[in-house]
């Protein structure tokens, strides 16, 4: 398989890597030490189409690949592993489920506002209940003539209290269990739609994680998205595209903390000389390099799978699985690497070590991951 980069996608790296810098470095260590969602940002991101990366034009976006997906929130987790989030959870849970399961209407309603950064999306599945077990989410809608009427609570939503335009999972049938779930799509300041507590982190800390408290939530019927009791099916299909962009933001926070790494090594005396002579260090930076390169190619051989058509979630899992534990790996050789400069906030290595640690947790976390590979590869896919 080939994984070259095509001269387009060499072109948007280029645009992202420098806008990375350019826009989103300066004030990447205030945002994260006072977690402020950096408003100032999203319009810049949608000038660049990267709020509407898999759109068509049709619906206003960019109209790329998922291999082109991997490589906008590569790039800008290598800087900000927040705002990387941010873009990987706009354009890979709430604006796919749209894209992917919506009808023409609701198309023609809410992509054109997604792609442009006009509104942000939310996805709302984990609820203080359930967050692994996704199917034993205890919000309920009920019909109501011709509208729906949700009642229920939501748990650790990105973009909870910043979106605009929110995919919302309920139990329509709980008698069905996981067969009996539906998605709706909410709009920002439906009566009976507001946020609870906005949570303070350990990490990605500029990004906006918020509780929903659903009360009475009145939703017209035709806000329904996909199938009535099909949302379940829907949602695996979701998630298994949102964790290659998992992967992705995975692999950026990791060559980060290698670059930072290297760049340490050469400056940084001891004993008389650069710490990068010393074989111990260099080892360090040789693990770093090649998990981190293991992890893209992973990353890459699942997006490419998406892109064809073929099936993916194994590889999606794989990438998600390997890519994020290596990441953890990477920065914690950081942070060693740097000694007690490391542990400071005056380096970028603890907070790529913060970040880092949501990549095995979000999208489902390793323990699930691995229970999905053993589970294909069980059956002989």
């Amino acid at each position: 398989m080939n994984f070259d980069n095509t001269e387009e996608q060499k072109l948007l790296q280029r645009t992202v890597r420098d806008f990375a810098q350019r826009e989103i470095a300066p004030g990447v260590s205030q945002r994260d030490e006072a977690a402020r969602f950096p408003a100032e940002l999203v319009p810049k991101m949608a000038d660049l189409g990267l709020l509407g990366i898999n759109v068509p034009q049709e619906y206003d976006g960019a109209g790329l690949d998922a291999v082109s997906t991997t490589i906008v929130i590569e790039e800008i987790a290598r800087v900000d592993g927040a705002l990387a989030l941010i873009v990987a959870s706009h354009n890979s849970l709430c604006t796919a489920h749209i894209l992917n399961f919506a009808n023409e209407r609701q198309k023609q309603a809410y992509l054109p506002a997604l792609a442009k950064g006009e509104k942000l999306g939310a996805w709302a599945l984990t609820e203080p209940s359930s967050g692994s077990d996704a199917a034993g989410l205890k919000t309920r809608a009920t019909r109501d003539g011709d509208h729906w009427v949700l009642n229920g609570e939501k748990q650790f939503i990105t973009q909870g209290s910043t979106a605009g335009i929110y995919v919302i999972m309920a139990s329509t049938d709980p008698s069905k269990g996981k067969s009996g779930i539906s998605a709706f799509i909410v709009e920002r300041g439906t009566p009976g739609l507001s946020v609870g507590k906005v949570e303070n982190k350990l990490g990605v800390r500029a990004s906006d994680t918020a509780a929903l408290h659903l009360d009475e939530l009145r939703v017209p019927r035709e806000q329904i998205l996909g199938e009535i009791n099909g949302g379940f099916k829907d949602v695996l299909k979701v998630l298994h595209g949102g964790r290659i962009g998992i992967a992705a933001m995975a692999v950026g926070i990791a060559r980060g903390a290698l670059e930072e790494s290297l760049r340490y090594a050469k400056e940084r005396k001891q004993f008389g000389r650069p710490i990068a002579e010393f074989e111990a260090i260099q080892w360090m930076l040789a693990d770093m390099a090649a998990e981190i390169e293991a992890a893209r190619l992973l990353v890459l051989h699942a997006a490419r799978l998406k892109d064809t058509g073929q099936p993916f979630s194994r590889a999606a899992s794989e990438a998600k699985l390997y890519a994020a534990e290596a990441a953890m790996r990477a920065t914690s050789k950081a942070i060693q690497i740097h000694g007690g400069y490391g542990y400071m906030k005056d380096y970028p290595v603890e907070r790529y070590f913060r970040d880092a640690k949501l990549c095995e947790i979000g999208e489902g976390t390793s323990e699930i991951q691995r229970m999905a590979i053993a589970k294909e590869l069980l059956a002989g896919r």
